[in-house]
């Protein structure tokens, strides 16, 4: 019984006893809650013994909240795989028990309860034909005792008195990816945060100086094998660089996706003579690729582009529009995908190129024949710009037919998925830092009431899940990353890293800027362009219904 006027729960220390065990308990429960309704989604949308894909639209809330409800079970089975990996090696202290209990209370209330889709939509186990589930005694233990406003209060005081260079827990990777983390940012701090909102808000591309930069760091060859000129790292470190570039500004940290996207198609779709060419020019930045796929009319539906490539001799001429363009004006090589087969309508007619170009200026971004564009100004994501497209009669050699086959071109971009997604998904948890950063430091040098903010508890505890989510997102896109270096197939993984990544990244910019109350909503502080960068990630590499969708399908196969 409380007496003096003291709530009791506020004065014992809020870890709970048993934890793993407590959490490893829940996971054959969640399991069987994801078996149930991967097999009533299953029996809703198979026709004729096949799925049917008219049927996983027709019942399309029901499957997006399957695959929902899949990247939280395979979310708490990365937690209790990193929780056990670190108190193996005595690195389990009192601030990653408390992520990981208050991740385990969270994620499986919200399971039982309703998972949060985005801020309007919720879906809830009836909704996927799961009915009479009872919470086992572990479930109720932790999604009644494990996130309370002590664990998080206890959190956030922890957070304090940490450096705010360091990542808000040990992550579990090894020692040399997080020397590489250190590495880039300090970069990051010194070269890239002081800047970036002034390039923001002045509209301009990331300087020449700062990609030259991370050339000579390697940014741009860190996966290229080092036959190729690259570095012949892993995708995890890929990740750790993404993360913490992204956490100084996403256009920094974006920089080397279209190097990513260029050199995976390269390496999986190419003929070794374009292997030999075009990787180390790649790897040293001395080419600068971007990736030419969406048009005004298609969106996600690729299968239906209608940009056409005819053949004029040994080379092709193309004719179309394309959107949506990052970093168009200063590339070198277009990887683009157009139409060969005038008469088909689907995948099946499109084909790969590495259509070369002049790099443009500010008085002319588009000096090469045949080719017109110009810019889409856009809310956030504003370091490389976006660019619309126009070609008539535009010339590509014929050596630059990726793989020097047509119709491969989909299958190709297929293979890059992957990869583009797990990096997608780390460039998520980079802005999310970002916004666990300013609204740190804004609530604690702002005073209202006689008290610095960060001492309310709803403004701790917005902090606390900020950074219990970013944990939680991380183990994820490790693991897909992790999948990816050991050669297993990981584009349900990586869909499930981009899709929770980019939810957590709106959640902690707008949650930051929530902190900041009226200030958030001012042009000079740098939360307002986390909050307009951060909502470019549920769009791009794939929006997340479509990514939903994907995953959806995956899990039926």
């Amino acid at each position: 019984m409380a007496h003096d006027g003291q709530d009791m729960t506020m004065t014992h220390s809020p870890l709970l006893a048993g934890l793993l065990e407590t959490t490893a308990a829940t996971l054959p429960a969640v399991d069987a809650i994801l078996t149930a309704a991967k097999e009533n989604l299953r029996t809703t949308v198979t026709d004729g013994g096949r799925i049917s894909a008219k049927l996983i639209e027709a019942n399309q809330t029901a499957a997006h909240g399957v695959a929902w409800l899949a990247t939280y079970v395979q979310a708490l089975h990365q937690m209790q795989a990193w929780a056990e990996r670190l108190k193996a090696d005595a690195k389990f202290g009192e601030i990653e028990q408390l992520i990981h209990q208050i991740a385990f209370g969270e994620y499986i209330a919200q399971i039982h309860g309703g998972i949060q889709m985005n801020q309007a939509e919720m879906i809830r186990l009836h909704d996927m034909g799961v009915t009479g589930v009872v919470m086992t005694d572990a479930e109720a233990t932790l999604a009644q005792t494990a996130n309370t406003q002590a664990a998080r209060t206890r959190l956030v005081e922890l957070m304090q008195e940490q450096s705010a260079n360091v990542t808000v827990g040990a992550t579990g990777l090894d020692e040399e990816l997080e020397m590489i983390r250190d590495q880039f940012r300090r970069f990051a701090v010194e070269k890239v945060e002081p800047f970036a909102h002034e390039w923001h808000l002045k509209d301009e591309l990331i300087p020449m100086q700062i990609i030259e930069e991370l050339a000579e760091m390697g940014v741009f060859g860190l996966t290229i094998p080092e036959e190729y000129g690259g570095f012949g790292l892993s995708k995890s470190s890929m990740c750790v660089v993404s993360e913490e570039l992204s956490r100084g500004y996403i256009g920094v940290g974006s920089l080397g996706t279209r190097s990513e996207i260029a050199a995976e198609l390269i390496l999986c779709g190419g003929t070794e003579e374009q292997k030999q060419k075009w990787l180390p020019q790649i790897a040293s930045a001395e080419t600068l690729p971007t990736a030419v796929f969406t048009e005004p009319n298609t969106g996600s539906d690729l299968g239906a582009l209608r940009t056409r490539a005819v053949k004029k001799g040994d080379d092709w001429e193309v004719t179309g529009n394309k959107t949506w363009i990052t970093h168009a004006a200063r590339t070198h090589v277009m990887t683009m995908l157009a139409r060969t087969d005038p008469d088909t309508t689907d995948y099946k007619g499109l084909s790969m190129f590495l259509a070369e170009k002049t790099p443009g200026d500010d008085a002319n971004p588009f000096p090469t024949d045949g080719m017109t564009g110009g810019e889409i100004e856009v809310l956030g994501y504003r370091g490389m710009k976006e660019y619309e497209l126009a070609f008539d009669g535009f010339k590509i050699k014929g050596e630059n037919l990726l793989g020097g086959e047509t119709g491969k071109g989909f299958k190709q971009l297929m293979q890059t998925f992957e990869s583009a997604r797990i990096q997608t998904a780390a460039r998520a948890i980079g802005v999310a830092v970002s916004a666990l950063d300013v609204g740190m430091q804004y609530a604690t040098d702002r005073k209202q009431f006689g008290k610095a903010l960060i001492d309310f508890p709803r403004v701790s505890g917005k902090l606390a899940m900020m950074a219990v989510e970013i944990m939680i997102a991380r183990q994820l896109t490790y693991f897909s990353a992790n999948e990816k270096d050991n050669d297993r197939r990981c584009d349900l993984e990586a869909g499930m890293a981009k899709l929770l990544g980019a939810r957590v990244a709106w959640a902690c910019a707008d949650n930051a800027l929530q902190i900041h109350g009226g200030n958030g909503f001012a042009l000079e502080y740098k939360v307002s362009r986390i909050l307009c960068d951060a909502r470019i990630l549920n769009i791009f590499e794939g929006a997340a219904e479509i990514q939903a969708q994907v995953i959806a399908r995956r899990l039926l196969d």
